[in-house]
């Protein structure tokens, strides 16, 4: 078992020794169960949720989970489903195999679907899980009911494990939670190993025979078999996380003990002697999330304190300045922290519930009369198991770090949903995830989280037709102007992976959205008073509002005139005509009303507002973006956003847009010039982009919604882009600046597309490959060639 205390643990008053521990997530890579296809039938559940006797269910608690059976043969197939409220972990015969269940909300509950049969032995096997459930301290993005768990079997040979009164349950109340410093994420655990299960109680020996039997508290129902309170089954349409075993390379600082050469790089071990207080600093080197495991002997009742922190903050900073990520002299440290209390015994053990987001980990002991000795300490890497399929080959090594750090960035945000940031929120955004689904097209093969974040989103909404700004959530945060990207995450994915069934079902949402808004538009189309939190950007006003006095302003008008757009097009293909008709000529009207009322001739830009005193890249690149800009004023717009530094300027999270709108302004082969922020991040030190364009105070150092280089180095350098929905058509336009040799390839539904470009004797040599049943287009200046299914070559 692992444990952590909190580093100023030593030095509180006994006032809050909420003490607490947790049972181990096997470090082991290879032994986490793959969902297996489901053949779930309609056939109801017989299956109970169970809980603890005598427990309400509604506050913070652990509780493990037995049972045993007893098998004729191994069996070569044995199918379950899973859930629990709100999360568990689930091992068979000792091994950790499945965990979850996916986030979500009541009324789609997930379950998971594992084949125990590999795990499963001849006789007497025994099926375990950890429950636990942060109640009233729960994540933001965690909805919960009540603490329960379940299981099905997938058939009537495997109705033996459901769920019921012959399953055994204990509640280990060695665990609290640390307080204090703010998350909207899992907080810090606390853990008393005097007081916890410290016997191995997955294993099929462990004698359980004074827990107490579970207590039913519900029926398993299927979504649309109950008339919907408590939990709607549904299955997770997700593959099971990642779960990589991770060394932690670098000890940065000692103090009070010697560590040997070669820790924490190599399982090494560290005697911390009696009556010391030991700091040791480790530097993953790279931001990652992991389970972080911690093993221990001896030291009883010695604290031990683990904190993690993306990075370390300049003392005197207030927590505020960060400077140099690689740097830790004359810096403290500031994270969440676990904590743990020594019981004094050998091979002790903790893991952390939840995974942990850092670089840096920060080790505390402070030992009494006996030594501790630090067996080990490492970390299983998790996010969701997304394959790099997109290949860019280049001779510059800062493409390649650029697209490392924004792979790296994007995967940490990629777990069960997407995520604004995994350290703090974990909450998904929909400004983020329209940036972060795009990524995922490009980069890999996989749309099942995409298509996952696109109907959670689809219901979030209210019943006044507008989507909540992130969800899951057990709250309600509006950001109106969020609704809008859902209905352009709804056109990307119909463009970059069609399935035309899918985007009807969405499109009733779509319409909901823009009904909502047009309760807000004046006769001549703009917005007033937009509702909500009206958010653009972390820049100059747009965080919190730019309305003028008439309650107006241009980027809400913009943004809702880009969603007309996009719904006319989806609804003219897929949907109603009339909608189209209808969509079409409010998109018009606004058109015309953006024209007249923020078009400053003599500025030659939009206005943010009827005053006409303030001006931003934003406006303007949407006005270029929705093709509200005629062609003759474009070129004009795109270098007073390049030189005028008065505008405002866009956050790392809107330049996605700003660059969009200076390629279709055609100062596309420029792009690799525009990349002054990512390379600023670089020279920082961070291995991940931060959230906030300051990158010396930014709060968050992992958001993945400046990882759209990601996106940009296939679609612009490369030229690599959707034609027609479904990516049915290919147009290869190109932007290659001063590189004269590069290739690469991306995944498409129908397979991939890869293209060569090679200057050789004042002539290009091109190369590309599309895949089958797919035809396309080249466009080298100005010039259309034709595309075909396989190789196609020119030289030009």
């Amino acid at each position: 078992m692992q444990s952590i205390i909190n580093p100023d643990f030593f030095f509180m008053k006994p006032i809050v020794r909420y003490l607490f521990v947790l049972l181990s997530l096997l470090p082991i890579a290879g032994t986490y169960a793959q969902n297996t296809t489901q053949s779930l039938n309609s056939r109801p559940w017989n299956a109970g949720w169970i809980a603890a006797p005598n427990d309400p269910g509604t506050e913070y608690g652990i509780y493990y989970f037995r049972k045993s059976i007893d098998l004729a043969d191994k069996p070569a197939s044995f199918i379950i489903h899973v859930s629990a409220d709100n999360r568990y972990k689930l091992y068979v015969n000792g091994a950790l195999i499945s965990l979850g269940p996916a986030r979500s909300d009541s009324y789609y509950w997930e379950y998971e679907t594992v084949d125990l049969a590999p795990y499963l032995t001849k006789g007497k096997n025994t099926i375990a899980a950890l429950v636990w459930n942060e109640a009233q301290y729960r994540p933001a993005a965690q909805v919960t009911i009540r603490t329960a768990f379940i299981i099905q079997g997938n058939t009537p040979a495997e109705d033996l494990l459901n769920t019921n009164r012959s399953w055994k349950c204990f509640r280990d109340n060695g665990h609290q939670l640390i307080p204090g410093y703010f998350f909207a994420a899992s907080r810090g655990e606390m853990v008393d190993m005097n007081q916890a299960v410290t016997a191995d109680w997955t294993a099929a020996n462990f004698d359980d025979s004074a827990w107490p039997s579970a207590n039913k508290v519900g029926d398993g129902k299927l979504k649309g078999m109950s008339w919907g309170s408590d939990w709607n089954l549904v299955p997770s349409p997700l593959l099971p996380r990642e779960m990589v075993y991770q060394r932690i390379p670098a000890l940065r600082m000692a103090a009070g003990v010697n560590a040997p050469a070669g820790f924490p790089a190599t399982k090494t071990a560290v005697t911390i002697p009696a009556n010391t207080t030991a700091v040791l600093l480790l530097d993953q080197t790279v931001e990652t999330n992991a389970y972080v495991t911690l093993n221990f002997s001896g030291g009883k009742d010695a604290g031990i304190s683990l904190g993690y922190a993306e990075s370390m903050f300049e003392k005197g900073s207030n927590g505020r300045r960060k400077g140099n990520r690689n740097d830790v002299e004359g810096k403290e440290f500031i994270g969440r922290i676990d904590s743990l209390i020594s019981n004094g015994q050998t091979s002790q053990s903790f893991t952390t519930l939840n995974f942990r987001t850092y670089r840096y980990l920060r080790v505390i002991v402070h030992t009494k009369d006996q030594p501790l000795v630090i067996d080990d300490i490492y970390g299983t890497f998790t996010a969701y198991p997304f394959k790099r399929t997109a290949v860019f080959n280049s001779s510059d090594t800062t493409i390649k770090q650029i697209l490392d750090i924004g792979w790296r960035t994007a995967r940490l945000n990629a777990w069960e949903t997407y995520t604004d940031c995994p350290y703090y929120e974990q909450l998904q955004y929909i400004g983020d995830t329209r940036i972060q689904a795009l990524i995922s097209y490009y980069n890999t093969s996989d749309d099942r989280l995409a298509r996952s974040a696109l109907t959670m989103m689809d219901h979030s909404r209210l019943a006044e037709g507008v989507t909540r700004s992130c969800y899951p959530s057990n709250g309600t945060q509006i950001i109106s102007t969020f609704s809008l990207w859902y209905i352009c995450m709804l056109h990307d994915y119909w463009m970059y992976r069609g399935d035309n069934d899918f985007i009807k079902d969405k499109l009733v949402g779509e319409r909901a959205v823009l009904d909502f808004f047009s309760k807000y538009q004046l006769p001549d189309g703009s917005v007033k008073n937009t509702p909500y939190w009206a958010f653009v950007d972390w820049s100059g006003n747009f965080a919190g509002g730019i309305d003028g006095p008439d309650g107006c302003a241009a980027i809400y008008d913009l943004q809702l005139l880009w969603a007309y757009q996009w719904a006319a097009e989806m609804e003219a293909k897929v949907g109603l005509p009339d909608l189209a008709k209808l969509y079409s000529e409010k998109a018009a009207q606004l058109k015309a009303t953006i024209n007249r009322k923020y078009w400053d001739a003599a500025k030659g830009l939009y206005a943010d507002n009827i005053l006409k005193k303030d001006y931003s890249q934003h406006a303007n690149s949407l006005a270029i973006l929705t093709g509200t800009a005629a062609p003759a004023q474009v070129a004009g717009i795109c270098h007073k956003m390049l030189t005028d530094s008065t505008l405002t300027q866009c956050s790392i999270y809107f330049k996605y847009y700003l660059h969009q709108a200076l390629i279709k302004g055609g100062l596309g082969n420029d792009y690799i010039s525009w990349l002054d922020k990512w390379r600023e991040n670089i020279k920082w030190g961070l291995t991940t982009w931060a959230e906030y364009s300051d990158v010396a105070t930014t709060r968050s150092d992992a958001h993945a919604w400046g990882s759209s280089p990601n996106i940009e180095f296939f679609r612009t350098v490369l030229g690599i882009d959707s034609y027609a929905p479904g990516f049915s058509k290919v147009k290869v336009e190109p932007h290659l600046g001063n590189i004269t040799n590069v290739s690469g390839e991306i995944p498409h539904p129908n397979g991939k597309v890869s293209v060569q470009y090679k200057l050789e004797n004042s002539r290009w040599k091109i190369a590309i490959t599309l895949p089958k049943n797919t035809s396309g287009i080249l466009v080298w200046k100005a010039k259309v060639y034709p595309l075909k299914a396989g190789e196609n070559s020119f030289v030009i």
